[in-house]
């Protein structure tokens, strides 16, 4: 259990860093770019070498597949909900959505996983994505005078609190739940991550980086594997 806190400590707290920096100070285009750039690449290593490859490993493409579409389906059909709903408006609250719908499973994954002495891979692609997440989608809240500073930050620390707490529930749970269950979970935080990657942070960096967010990606995407190794 001290494991698990320590692990979701560990991506809750670059979130509420993340969005403290965003409320307060506007960072240049193209460090944020980078950032979600490299955070990118750390996610596509975490849901290829710990969520879906064991996954289907283990459960088979039916199920996987399933559990992909149903994490990936669930997100998009949530944020399209939003855009349609606050239209222009919505990309700061659609980060926050990406957080908190691939956040959870990922961080329950993230739990279930530490019982199989792994997890670090994940660890680090999950705090380095929500870092700009984070920061881009306070920064967006910042500009709506409904929504105040504090309030905005008190709504991402609930969220980073919910994160440990789901960590430690993922990992309390982890003994009672079938190898197929736990499949089941890390194919479905797997495709919300593919989600909210294509959907919402890979668009964003593309668009405000320069020629070198490719780079950055592959970096990300580097230091992830080399974690894993």
């Amino acid at each position: 259990m001290g494991t698990a806190l320590l692990y979701g400590l560990g991506t809750a707290v670059p979130l509420v860093i993340g969005a403290f920096v965003g409320l307060r100070w506007s960072l240049p285009k193209q460090v944020l770019a980078t950032l979600m750039a490299f955070g990118a690449g750390t996610m596509i290593a975490a849901v290829s070498e710990e969520l879906f490859g064991p996954a289907f490993g283990q459960a088979g493409v039916t199920v996987a597949g399933l559990a992909l579409f149903a994490g990936a389906g669930l997100y998009v059909g949530a944020n399209h909900l939003l855009e349609t709903r606050l239209g222009a408006s919505a990309l700061g609250w659609a980060l926050m959505l990406g957080t908190v719908l691939d956040g959870i499973p990922e961080n329950t994954a993230l739990g279930v996983t530490l019982t199989e002495s792994g997890g670090l891979v994940l660890l680090v692609a999950i705090a380095v994505g929500n870092v700009p997440e984070a920061i881009s989608g306070s920064a967006l809240l910042r500009r709506d005078k409904h929504f105040p500073p504090r309030r905005a930050l008190l709504l991402w620390t609930a969220t980073g609190v919910v994160l440990v707490a789901v960590t430690v529930a993922g990992n309390l749970l982890s003994d009672n739940l079938s190898a197929t269950s736990i499949s089941t979970v890390q194919a479905f935080a797997g495709g919300a991550t593919i989600a909210v990657l294509a959907d919402s942070l890979m668009p964003e960096a593309y668009r405000e980086g320069g020629w070198w967010v490719g780079l950055a990606t592959a970096a990300g995407f580097l230091v992830a594997f080399v974690l894993g190794g």
